[in-house]
């Protein structure tokens, strides 16, 4: 065998494991990626949960407190009636 030709197979050689670790590379960091992007939805998911049980808190609160104002307002309106 020439040297050439030794030289051609050995360039094929580190090319071809070259590529073969690239590709094997770039799929593990594109699964991690995509596992990532899995918990961040399951986060985003787990707030959007949290933002609503406030709101809905939020909004009993708001009630009570409207009917504490309309029940004073009236009990005002009565004690000047009565005066």
């Amino acid at each position: 065998m020439s040297t050439t030709s030794k030289v051609v197979l050995g360039v094929s050689v580190v090319l071809t494991l070259s590529t073969v670790a690239g590709v094997h590379l770039n799929q593990a960091w594109d699964r991690e990626r995509l596992h990532e992007g899995v918990l961040r939805d399951l986060e985003r998911l787990e707030r959007k949960k949290e933002n609503l049980r406030l709101l809905e808190e939020q909004k009993e609160l708001t009630r009570i407190l409207q009917e504490t104002e309309t029940s004073t307002r009236t009990e005002r309106v009565r004690h000047l009636v009565n005066k």
